[in-house]
């Protein structure tokens, strides 16, 4: 009703009207935007989870989420999480689809998030940080990144199953993990994977997906939002709506 669309319109001007949002924009933009309408929804307290995304962009739904919902407090970056139900394992990929390439800092930050998420699904997280090289057998910017990435996740969270830089199959194959480096902490396969940028990260699970899971997937899961919101993608079945649904109550009831 009118009320409710001035008191939205209004709330959404306050917040943003140090960001160039005028009151003619605030009110134009809440009526048209849908991610930003469930936005305020949700930031009102009228519902208690969000999923959007089957059409447009990662990049332009979280614009909207973050302008209204925001991060997690103490949290610094959002990320996409996805993962794959394969023959004889279930892996999950990050980042998929938010940051380009991300430093050291930001990879830890990711990788815990992730971790953090799998637990809540009742799965231990085992993450390997992927490289073109294996502990230690380039020194390029990314390898170094990603060696940086794995001191910085051991001071932070020590509890925590992880090791890298090394190869793809190195971290799907426990035996040629243990063979190559034998003081490994992962014990078995590793089912968290984190890439060294999007390209990577988005690549790698969309040939996993088609290749090897038969289409089976969950997420994207949207990693550092203060409240249960996923972002989808276009390409998302009825079937993975569905379980998004189900994993944005879940979320909503925890917190």
């Amino acid at each position: 009703d009118d009320r409710r669309y001035r008191d939205y319109w209004q709330t959404y001007h306050r917040m943003m009207e140090r960001r160039g949002v005028t009151e003619q924009f605030a009110k134009i933009e809440m009526r048209r935007r849908l991610t930003l309408i469930s936005s305020m929804l949700l930031h009102k307290g009228e519902v208690d989870g969000m999923i959007c995304g089957t059409w447009g962009t990662t990049a332009m739904h979280l614009a909207h989420i973050d302008s209204i919902i925001g991060k997690r407090a103490g949290v610094k970056n959002y990320a996409c999480m996805n993962g794959l139900i394969l023959p004889n394992r279930q892996v999950f990929l990050v980042d998929t689809h938010v940051n380009y390439d991300p430093t050291a800092e930001q990879l830890a930050e990711i990788t815990i998030l992730a971790a953090e998420e799998m637990l809540r699904f009742g799965i231990q997280p085992k993450a390997a940080l992927l490289s073109h090289s294996n502990f230690g057998s380039s020194n390029s910017e990314s390898a170094v990144k990603m060696r940086n990435a794995l001191a910085i996740i051991r001071e932070r969270a020590p509890d925590l199953e992880v090791d890298g830089e090394m190869h793809g199959d190195t971290a799907l194959d426990a035996h040629l993990l243990k063979s190559t480096m034998p003081d490994t902490v992962l014990k078995g396969d590793a089912n968290l994977l984190v890439l060294p940028n999007i390209d990577a990260a988005n690549i790698a699970y969309n040939l996993l997906k088609v290749a090897a899971g038969h289409g089976v997937a969950i997420g994207p899961v949207l990693l550092g939002c203060a409240r249960a919101v996923h972002i989808l993608t276009p390409s998302a079945t009825v079937r993975r709506i569905v379980n998004m649904t189900a994993l944005a109550v879940v979320d909503a009831v925890q917190r």
